[in-house]
Formats: C-alpha cells, sequence, structure tokens
C-alpha cells in the first residue's frame, strides 16, 4: 500500500483538550528534589544487574554506544542526553524530558516514550519499532530516515518534526499533531484522524494542495 495522498483526509481543528502539556503529566518531583548519578555509577550499578534508575538527573550525559536495554528511567531528567548508537530496546522513558538529546541511529524496539517530552531531540535513522509514542512531545524533532514500523504516536505532538523518508508502515497516528511537520517520501503514512494544517508537507512533496 502506497503513501496516502492529504487530499483524502478530512482536516478539522484541533480538540481544546487534545494536546495535554509535557509539565501536566511528568512526575511532580522537582529536579532538586531527583538523585543524581554520574555516568560511571550507572553503568557500574547497571553491570551489576540494576535496571530501575526512574527519577534520576543526567543532563547531557555522554552514553555514546551504551548498551541499556530494559533500563528504567522513567520521570527522568535527560535533556541533551548523548545517546548515539546507543542500545536501548525496551527501555522505559515514560514521562522523561529528552530535550534536544541525541539518538542519532540508536536502538530503540519496543521502548516507552509515553508521554516524554523529546522537544528538539535527534531520533534521526534511530529503529523504533513498535516504540510507545502516545502523548509525546515531539516538537522540531529529527526523526528524518527513521523506523518508526507499528510505532504508536497516538495523540502524539509533531510540530514541526522532520520525518522525512520515515518508515510508518502501519505506525498509529491518530489524534496526532501534525503542524508544520515534514513527511517528504516518508513510507507507508496513515494521516486518518490527525491534525495537520497548511504548512504539513505530505509525502509526495506535496503543501495543502500545492506542490513544494
Amino acid at each position: 500500500m502506497g503513501a496516502r495522498h492529504k487530499s483524502t483526509i478530512n482536516v478539522r481543528p484541533l480538540p481544546a483538550k487534545q494536546w495535554v502539556p509535557w509539565h501536566l503529566v511528568c512526575s511532580s518531583m522537582t529536579a532538586v528534589d531527583m538523585p543524581h548519578v554520574n555516568v560511571k555509577e550507572l553503568l557500574d550499578e547497571y553491570a551489576q544487574g540494576k535496571r530501575d534508575f526512574r527519577g534520576m538527573e543526567l543532563r547531557e550525559a555522554n552514553l555514546f554506544e551504551a548498551d541499556l536495554r530494559r533500563i528504567n528511567l522513567q520521570g527522568s531528567q535527560l535533556q541533551r542526553v548523548y545517546f548515539p548508537y546507543a542500545k536501548l530496546s525496551y527501555a522505559d522513558f515514560s514521562h522523561a524530558d529528552l530535550y534536544q538529546a541525541q539518538l542519532g541511529d540508536a536502538l530503540l524496539h519496543h521502548v516507552d516514550f509515553s508521554h516524554a517530552r523529546l522537544v528538539g531531540a535527534n531520533l534521526c535513522r534511530a529503529s523504533l519499532r513498535y516504540a510507545n509514542l502516545r502523548g509525546a512531545d515531539l516538537r522540531g524533532a529529527n526523526l528524518q530516515r527513521a523506523n518508526l514500523y507499528r510505532a504508536d504516536l497516538t495523540n502524539a505532538n509533531l510540530s514541526d518534526a522532520d520525518l522525512s523518508r520515515a518508515n510508518l508502515e502501519r505506525a498509529h497516528l491518530t489524534g496526532a499533531i501534525l503542524a508544520g511537520s515534514n513527511f517528504f517520501q516518508a513510507r507507508l503514512v496513515d494521516f486518518t484522524g490527525t491534525y495537520p494544517d497548511a504548512r504539513t508537507r505530505y509525502p509526495d512533496g506535496y503543501f495543502q494542495g500545492k506542490l513544494s
């Protein structure tokens, strides 16, 4: 099944309560309350079998190529964390703050990013097969060439995100905000029930009926 042209979509106004801001669903724990752990401590404890690191403060940590499968970082502060080529399948980042995180080429199968803040995050070429991105804030995120096979993006905010050449086969986008999103040459996108606007770029290169 090829990419669907947006002429078949009924563009509708966004319901008043469709998008829940990240800060309203995140843990009430403040950054001051959060335990800080450095990278060496985290890796050592992970190697000893620990997986539960919920509510940690790891801003700008360098975890390049780290193997942290099934780690639980729910509700953690991970702004600008450096995760390129990391192996993070089955990890839990729900309600975490990953503002401008670097996750390019990372292995993210079955990862839970539900209600996470991923504003400006780099997920270029990341493998997000079966990932849970329900309600995630992905405004301005780079998802170029990302593999989102069967990913759940229900009610996600993808405003101004770049999904050009991404694979969205069987991905769920119902309720997603697509204002200014770029889907140029993206594969198998189903726009049913989504909220694009006049700036949304579709897989065939069109903007609201006009070729780019």
